[in-house]
C-alpha cells in the first residue's frame, strides 16, 4: 500500500473507531517497501553453519531420529535454512529423511514472499501454501501457522519476535496504554496519546508486581512460545530463539529504520521497517514449567562455543576465491562485536550441556549496530565454501541481536 493510501487509511481507521493500538498500527506497517535490514545469516555463512552443528547436536542427543525436520519462523530470503543444510551436515545426518518447513506468521510478509517467487502458490485457506524442492533437492513446505506443521522437529526463530507486534503501557494512574491517534495540531501527522482509562489489554498484559514505569508486551509472541513449548513437552525436538532483546529491564524500545538509519516510527507510514526489543523474560513465562528455558546468553559465547574461530579456519583453507576468504575475515569480528549498552556487558549462567527434560533455548545476542551492518556488502549466493562439520561441547545455546536505543515517546 503507497505511503499516502497508509496514512489515510490509518486515519479513516481513527476517525471511526479512535486511538489504535501500537500492535494494530504495526500490523499495517511493519515492512518497509524494499527492506531495511540485513541479517545476519546474509553477512556470514559462518552463522548459518554454526546452527547447523547444533541442530545436528540436537538430534543426536534425541536419539537420531529417523526424521530431521527443520522449521524455520520468518525465513526471509531462506539464507539460514540454506546454509544449515549444508551438504557436510547432511552428510552427518545418515540416513534421516530431511525436510525444510518455513512458517511465515505475517500475511504482509508472505505476499512479499510470493512477489519473490517463480512457482504456484495454493489458495490462502490452504494450510501448506507452497511446496517444492530446495536446489539441493531437499523437500520445502510453506506454512502460515504453526499448528499445521509437522510435530516433532527442531525450531528456529533468527530475528522473528523483535517484529511481531506490540502493546505499549505507560504508568500514570494505573496502567494506561499508549495508542496511536491523529495529531490534532497537524491533522496530516500521527501521535502517540496515553488514555485516560484502562483498556481491556491492561490488566491481561501487564505482569503482577511489574516496575518499570513503560512495558512493551508482544502477546502474539507469548502465543507463539506456548505453542513451541507444548509441542516440544509432548513430541519431543528443540527450539532456538535468536533476536534482539533483553531480560525485562528496558522499556521504550519500539523503533524504525529506513534507509539502514533510525527512523520515526510515526513519519511516513508504510516507509519503515518497526521493530521491538524482544522481552526474553517474558517469553520464559509464557513457556511455562512443560519446558526447560535455557539461557538468554551473549552472541559471542554462543558462537565460541559452537566452534566459530575453528570454522573459520576451515573455511579459509578450502576456499580459493580471494573476495569470499576477504569477507568471511571482515564478517568474524563483526559477529563477534559488542556494542556499548547491557547486551555488551550482561552475563548470563551457565547451564548443563543436557538436561534431562525438553528444552527450549534462547540468545541474548550482543552485535554490531544494525545499521552498520546493513551498509555491509553481502556474500549473496556466491558460497562455494563450505565448513566441515565440527564436533563441539555445548553448554548452552541462544542467541540475541542488539541495537542502539530509541525512544520515540513524548
Amino acid at each position: 500500500m503507497p505511503r499516502n493510501s497508509m496514512l489515510s487509511h490509518l486515519t479513516s481507521e481513527i476517525k471511526a473507531t479512535g486511538p489504535i493500538s501500537v500492535g494494530y498500527y504495526v500490523q499495517n506497517d511493519m515492512l518497509g517497501p524494499d527492506g531495511d535490514f540485513i541479517t545476519m545469516p546474509e553477512i556470514s555463512q559462518l552463522f548459518g553453519e554454526l546452527l547447523g552443528i547444533w541442530c545436528l547436536s540436537e538430534w543426536m542427543g534425541a536419539g537420531k531420529p529417523s526424521h530431521f525436520q527443520l522449521v524455520e519462523f520468518g525465513p526471509g530470503r531462506g539464507s539460514l535454512a540454506n546454509d544449515i543444510l549444508s551438504i557436510q551436515l547432511r552428510g552427518a545426518l545418515g540416513g534421516a529423511a530431511v525436510s525444510v518447513h518455513l512458517v511465515e506468521v505475517s500475511s504482509k510478509l508472505s505476499q512479499a514472499l510470493t512477489r519473490d517467487q517463480s512457482q504456484g502458490w495454493a489458495r490462502k485457506d490452504e494450510p501448506v501454501y507452497r511446496q517444492g524442492t530446495t536446489t539441493t533437492g531437499l523437500p520445502i513446505s510453506w506454512y502460515r501457522n504453526l499448528d499445521d506443521v509437522p510435530r516433532g522437529t527442531i525450531y528456529l526463530a533468527h530475528e522473528f519476535f523483535d517484529a511481531l507486534p506490540i502493546h505499549k503501557f505507560q504508568r500514570t494512574k494505573g496502567w494506561r496504554e499508549v495508542m496511536v491517534d491523529i495529531d490534532l495540531d497537524e491533522p496530516g501527522k500521527l501521535r502517540f496519546v496515553i488514555v485516560p482509562a484502562p483498556t481491556l489489554a491492561s490488566p491481561q498484559l501487564i505482569q503482577a508486581g511489574e516496575v518499570r514505569r513503560l512495558v512493551e508486551v508482544c502477546l502474539e509472541g507469548g502465543v507463539i512460545v506456548q505453542q513451541l513449548a507444548n509441542r516440544i513437552a509432548e513430541d519431543g525436538g528443540a527450539a532456538l530463539i535468536a533476536d534482539y532483546g533483553h531480560g525485562g529491564t528496558k522499556t521504550d524500545t519500539f523503533r524504525g529504520f529506513k534507509d539502514h538509519k533510525l527512523h520515526d516510527v510515526l513519519a511516513s507510514p508504510g516507509s519503515a521497517d518497526l521493530t521491538a526489543d524482544v522481552d526474553f523474560s517474558c517469553l520464559i513465562k509464557m513457556a511455562g514449567a512443560t519446558v526447560v528455558c535455557m539461557g538468554p546468553v551473549s552472541q559471542r559465547d554462543f558462537l565460541k562455543n559452537m566452534g566459530i574461530d575453528t570454522s573459520l579456519q576451515v573455511l579459509l583453507r578450502k576456499c580459493a576465491d580471494p573476495s569470499i576468504k576477504a569477507e568471511l575475515i571482515q564478517g568474524y569480528p563483526e559477529i563477534l562485536s559488542s556494542p556499548r549498552g547491557e547486551g555488551g556487558v550482561r552475563r548470563w549462567p551457565r547451564f548443563p550441556r543436557r538436561p534431562q527434560h525438553p528444552c527450549l533455548w534462547l540468545a541474548s545476542v550482543s552485535l554490531a549496530s544494525r545499521e552498520k551492518r546493513s551498509q555491509r556488502p553481502t556474500m549473496g549466493s556466491n558460497r562455494d565454501c563450505t565448513a566441515e562439520a565440527v564436533n563441539v561441547n555445548l553448554p548452552v545455546k541462544a542467541l540475541k541481536i542488539r541495537t542502539h536505543e530509541f525512544s520515540t515517546i513524548p
